[in-house]
């Protein structure tokens, strides 16, 4: 690939698929921004939890997100979300705040403003973008397009260690599969930018397959198409 032409690669998914991961993964690979939607939409609903908004209120939410202070930089390698000038990467995993996630991702004046900024970022830099609709509605006319999958079982089993390994929050694996279960429903069924297959993304199911190998078949993908 010539890496001086500036390149668009979404990758989508339901949650727990392993999307950012791998998504750090190939941009480390190809030396391109990574931005990581869900943890802005993590990052609208903490906020709203923050101030007693509830998550699913469409006109409290709409409202509080039209004057949000929500920043995405980078330290190092690592993407950081700022919240209202706070570092809130390390609280925004919490299963209350993934529901709450899923739960304003549905609200239309939410997503338009997230995209707004999501689309902004791309247009000045290459970048490795994953999400729900990143294919579909953020960036339609991205080079590469992958659709991750994985069972239910498979994906609440990585978001549960994901959180044990964090150390911080106190979840039983029963929760975190009602978790990936209430958000596949709701992600899949909203009105507006549903989770879905772009028709001409690459399809790959990550149940049986580690990281690693998720990430070389995407990688060898762009490098033979690039």
């Amino acid at each position: 690939m010539d890496r001086k032409e500036k390149i668009a690669i979404a990758i989508d998914g339901p949650a727990g698929a392993g999307k950012s991961t791998i998504s750090k993964i190939i941009s480390k690979n190809l030396k391109i921004l990574y931005i990581d939607t869900g943890a802005m939409y993590r990052a609208v609903a903490l906020k709203a939890i923050r101030e007693g908004i509830d998550t699913l209120d469409r006109d409290k939410v709409s409202e509080m997100v039209n004057n949000i202070d929500l920043k995405i930089v980078y330290s190092g390698e690592s993407q950081r979300i700022l919240l209202d000038n706070e570092d809130v990467t390390s609280f925004i995993k919490t299963p209350e705040v993934s529901i709450g996630a899923s739960n304003v991702a549905v609200i239309p004046e939410v997503r338009l403003k997230m995209v707004e900024l999501q689309r902004e970022i791309a247009s000045k830099n290459s970048v490795v973008m994953d999400g729900r609709d990143i294919g579909t509605y953020v960036l339609p006319d991205a080079e590469f397009k992958f659709f991750l999958t994985a069972s239910v079982e498979e994906r609440a089993k990585r978001r549960y260690n994901e959180l044990i390994a964090d150390n911080k929050h106190n979840v039983s694996f029963e929760d975190v599969k009602k978790d990936i279960e209430y958000r596949d429903k709701n992600d899949s069924s909203r009105e507006f930018a549903p989770l879905s297959k772009a028709s001409d993304a690459i399809e790959i199911d990550s149940t049986d397959l580690s990281i690693e190998q998720v990430a070389n078949k995407i990688m060898e993908y762009i490098e033979k198409n690039g």
